[in-house]
């Protein structure tokens, strides 16, 4: 196994078998680092926790909820805002946190009562707000407050309200990861099945695993009413509370981000029958495919083909602007978890750079796999890496921009490398057809910035040339290009507007008549 040793990490010599750099001829029986362990002792990981990811990815996309923390405001806060899933509803969710502040006298006398003031507290600040998730952490996991027994006392004092418990404390598994599952369970087993839901379309999805990171749901929910197809509920993105406890008469589960919800399409179809299909909403064929798939299942292949037709129309010269001056263009693909298999193909085929690193946070060994296939002779996959390790990744590899999260992107910026927030992202959404070209437009103007050119600078050594003038990205993207790209008529940059997203909600759909009556209306005109 051709295994990456750091020089940083050479005292954890157990770090040696989480990284290995693809060589020639080889494949996954010969290049696969060991992945979803816990981290090992010494070595300072990047991860989040079981709460946080259980709340902060999974829980607080919801839009009308209350998202509540019984423990210190510090949980609370740390994992409010940095993600930006925007909702239909004013961003309810965005905008408030919540927390009971447990103190030390609460660990020692107990915190239930101080939950139960919380809640009711909170539900007469905000009395339109009839939803709420309580989320347990390590501090009240460890001295025993039963949330299940306050939440339920709440909801008998309160009928018109209703309460979620996600018992999913920080150290409840070896990253974020734990908490999914956790979270995807506790709905499934608690809420699921207890709302009907009105159908109104002979074709009706669950979307699972979106999170409408600055209005990805919404793009792809244009292309699925497009279609004709009702979305019953999505999970969790811009998701309705009420909708989702209506999951179990959905026709299909339609499944983005596998890592973080796979559980709870596993369970649907184990529990009510109800299939899953995996997709992709990132790049023009994985999209394209997609869509080509839900039509197949739902024997409506025509209406998916239109859409594809106009879409690549549209765009592809855009995107083909951009691919033109990416092309070659070094990259790391540090996103986390499931981005980096969902993306490393793709941007190498459409955009034209080459990825030259892919590590995983939280990914299990399965989410390697894919990353590791999708790239070529050289790259470097790591597993859980701490900082020194990206530090000394980026001396070797020497990219020309970086797709990460918020901390480890500043740590390139200082040393000179540009990133894009893969988490919640720059300029998105960047699902869809034109959200790809969106993601494009931001790798170049990363890379082309005359800003960080000035910053690669070293006032200190190097010659600071005076007497040149204005700069241009395009100056600089388009200097070695041939006359044939620079001066196409049919290439053109990105045309979109700064807000894509505003004007789907209030778009009107054609009128597909439904062929047949459906089991949820055979079973409300009985009740």
């Amino acid at each position: 196994m051709p295994y990456h040793e750091f020089e940083c990490s050479k005292v954890i010599p157990e770090r040696k078998e989480h990284a290995v750099i693809k060589g020639k001829g080889e494949d996954l029986t010969s290049c696969l680092p060991k992945g979803y362990l816990n981290t090992i002792p010494g070595s300072i990981s990047e991860r989040g926790c079981a709460y946080c990811g259980a709340k902060h990815v999974i829980g607080t996309p919801m839009k009308d909820v209350i998202h509540i923390s019984h423990g210190p405001v510090g949980c609370t806060y740390d994992t409010w805002q940095t993600k930006r899933y925007i909702s239909d509803n004013d961003n309810f969710q965005l905008k408030y946190t919540f927390a009971t502040d447990v103190k030390e006298k609460h660990i020692v006398f107990g915190a239930e009562k101080l939950l139960k003031q919380n809640i009711i507290e909170a539900f007469k600040a905000f009395p339109k707000i009839k939803r709420m998730t309580i989320y347990q952490t390590c501090a009240t996991a460890l001295i025993g407050d039963d949330i299940d027994a306050i939440a339920q006392e709440v909801m008998e004092e309160l009928p018109d309200v209703d309460i979620f418990v996600c018992n999913s404390p920080g150290f409840a598994g070896p990253s974020q990861s734990g908490g999914h599952h956790k979270i995807n369970i506790a709905w499934i087993n608690q809420k699921v099945g207890t709302l009907e839901p009105e159908i109104t379309s002979d074709y009706v999805i669950n979307y699972v695993g979106e999170y409408n990171i600055q209005g990805d749901q919404e793009v792809m929910l244009d292309y699925f009413k497009r279609m004709g197809i009702q979305v019953l509920s999505t999970f969790t993105g811009n998701g309705s509370y009420d909708d989702l406890r209506g999951m179990h008469r959905a026709h299909l589960n339609v499944l983005e981000c596998a890592r973080s919800a796979e559980y709870i399409c596993d369970e649907l179809r184990e529990r009510y029958g109800i299939p899953r299909l995996d997709i992709d909403g990132f790049g023009f064929k994985p999209l394209a495919d997609s869509l080509r798939k839900i039509g197949l299942f739902f024997g409506i292949e025509d209406r998916a083909e239109k859409i594809i037709e106009e879409e690549v129309a549209k765009w592809k010269p855009q995107l083909e602007w951009y691919k033109a001056r990416l092309q070659g263009k070094k990259v790391c693909l540090w996103p986390g978890g499931s981005k980096l298999w969902h993306w490393a193909h793709c941007i190498q085929e459409e955009m034209g750079v080459k990825v030259v690193s892919v590590y995983t946070k939280f990914g299990h060994q399965g989410d390697m796999e894919k990353g590791v296939s999708r790239c070529g002779e050289g790259a470097l996959a790591i597993d859980d890496p701490n900082e020194l390790e990206g530090l000394e990744a980026l001396d070797m590899l020497k990219p020309d921009v970086i797709f990460t999260g918020k901390r480890p992107g500043e740590m390139a910026k200082k040393v000179g490398v540009p990133y894009l927030n893969a988490h919640a992202y720059h300029n998105g959404p960047y699902k869809g057809f034109e959200g790809w070209v969106r993601f494009a437009r931001d790798i170049y103007n990363a890379i082309y910035s005359p800003i960080h050119q000035l910053a690669l600078s070293d006032i200190s050594k190097d010659e600071i040339p005076a007497a040149q003038g204005f700069v241009t990205r395009r100056m600089l993207s388009d200097k070695d290009l041939p006359e044939e790209i620079t001066s196409s008529t049919e290439l053109s940059e990105y045309t979109g507007t700064y807000d894509s997203v505003s004007n789907l909600r209030t778009k009107t759909y054609p009128e597909f008549p439904r062929t047949s009556a459906d089991t949820a209306d055979a079973v409300k005109a009985a009740a």
